[in-house]
């Protein structure tokens, strides 16, 4: 006993489509539901526009509709239950049942639970009657009170809230409760504590909204493999709002050059999302089907902090593109590192560093270096070399590191160690942080935070830039792979 969806029509004489769709509800629960149990015989749903246009036809609404149609006016036809079959998409749309009253029409839909490849008759459905005592119970609902344009369009707001009490999930609770009541039920009912809050906060209101970018990236220096990298995001919040079930709304933007996100994730508490947000993919490179933003979340927060969402995205250049080249001769190696920040990322950094480890020789012994930036760090017995950047590079954006380092291989264990980097495949990693900014662009202000509850909350946000897993690889040796271009 379940309804798949419930629609309110207005017919409308005259217009161009002949009645709009004033509200709709669908219960994917019950959907689910409904493909399993009518087997190859399930008709899904249409959206709101063909719908309407197929119920008015149905009904004989249509201000053109003047010709005999034998699938709908035979006399095999005749309907005496208020129950019909809309055509769609060369199917048929059943059972759906339609009661009109004073220019709207309450519709529904119930869950019919076996095949429909022939009708089995009304009295064995047990979702008709239910249905027929939710759409009466509608009818109620908006015949009490005045009949103005205002108080439908007030009516019609409530009809969320109502529907949450009354029928939760696609299930009616209470059929004699819905028709003596149904008019004088509140939506502004206190509010009950959810199970999965744990409490309410007490204090001053604030919220703090921070979007943390990482970007990944491999780097080779060669023709016949292509360079990689990927941004990948985070937004965390943490709500301290009064109330048992403050809402907030947080928008997300991109400036005009920005990069779309893609593969969005979203926490459980976020209550309803555009489907546009979770069209885009990663995973489909012809996919083209970006949206710009604004990419809108409205939750009801937890108390704690926690993830909003999580998102990829691919980014037309990576920030720092650079090559690194070692070469052993006799008993040392020589190497040079080139680095390049894009112009088009901010050139402030709280840190910047590329970290040299040669692996597998045993500790430094000696090394000469030049270098035009920076400054270089030596840890003999890690065998590592530290490139201090700093927190800006030079006006030219370029910077160089080029020298020769030396090894004591005899009687010492060749530490560290690694099973990978044997011979010349080795790599240059970059560790840098630049807050206040985004590769994608994206950002929230507190024009960009909506909150819903008493009092003026303090709305403060953030945002940074870091590298995670930023390698270059050494050009004159081989080096593992992690994508190779689609284009070879």
């Amino acid at each position: 006993m379940a309804q798949r969806a419930i629609w309110l029509v207005s017919h409308e004489p005259g217009t161009p489509h002949g009645g709009t769709v004033r509200f709709s509800r669908r219960y994917p629960t019950v959907e689910k539901r409904a493909k399993t149990f009518n087997g190859s015989s399930y008709v899904p749903l249409p959206e709101d526009d063909p719908f309407c246009k197929a119920l008015l036809f149905e009904l004989r609404l249509l201000d053109d509709d003047k010709d005999f149609v034998e699938s709908r006016d035979g006399c095999s036809r005749i309907s005496k239950a208020s129950v019909y079959g809309l055509p769609i998409g060369g199917k048929e749309l059943w059972p759906v049942l339609a009661l009109q009253k004073n220019g709207l029409i309450y519709v529904s839909v119930p869950l019919v639970e076996q095949t429909l490849s022939a009708h089995p008759p009304l009295i064995s459905i047990s979702g008709i009657s239910q249905a027929f005592d939710l759409l009466f119970g509608l009818i109620d609902f908006f015949d009490s009170g005045p009949r103005t344009e205002a108080d439908l369009s007030t009516k019609v707001s409530q009809l969320p809230d109502l529907l949450l009490h009354i029928c939760p999930f696609g299930t009616l609770l209470d059929s004699n409760f819905l028709l003596d009541n149904f008019s004088n039920l509140s939506i502004y009912q206190a509010p009950k504590q959810p199970a999965w809050k744990a409490g309410t906060y007490k204090g001053k209101p604030q919220v703090a909204v921070s979007i943390t970018e990482k970007v990944k990236s491999m780097q080779y220096d060669k023709r016949e493999v292509a360079d990689m990298w990927q941004v990948y995001g985070t937004i965390t919040c943490k709500c301290d709002l009064e109330g048992v079930m403050p809402n907030v709304t947080i928008s997300l933007n991109l400036p005009t050059n920005g990069s779309p996100l893609q593969d969005i994730l979203v926490h459980p508490c976020v209550t309803s999302l555009d489907s546009a947000v979770l069209t885009s993919s990663s995973v489909d490179i012809m996919d083209d089907s970006a949206f710009s933003g604004p990419y809108k979340f409205p939750f009801t927060p937890p108390l704690e902090s926690f993830h909003l969402c999580y998102y990829t995205s691919q980014v037309p250049v990576p920030p720092i593109l650079g090559f690194y080249q070692l070469k052993e001769e006799d008993s040392q190696l020589k190497i040079t590192v080139h680095l390049k920040l894009h112009e088009s990322v901010k050139n402030c950094f709280e840190y910047c560093e590329a970290h040299i480890p040669f692996y597998n020789r045993g500790p430094i012994t000696h090394l000469e270096y030049k270098v035009s930036f920076g400054q270089v760090e030596v840890l003999r017995e890690k065998s590592l070399l530290i490139w201090i950047i700093g927190q800006k590079f030079p006006k030219s954006l370029e910077i160089n590191l080029s020298g020769t380092v030396n090894f004591n291989t005899m009687g010492h264990q060749k530490q560290p160690v690694d099973t990978i980097c044997i011979g010349g495949t080795t790599y240059v990693k970059l560790y840098f942080r630049i807050p206040d900014y985004t590769l994608t662009g994206c950002y929230a202000d507190q024009h960009s935070v909506q909150v819903f509850a008493s009092g003026k909350p303090k709305i403060t946000t953030c945002r940074e830039l870091i590298s995670s897993d930023y390698y270059i690889w050494n050009s004159k040796a081989p080096a593992p792979v992690a994508y190779r271009s689609l284009f070879l």
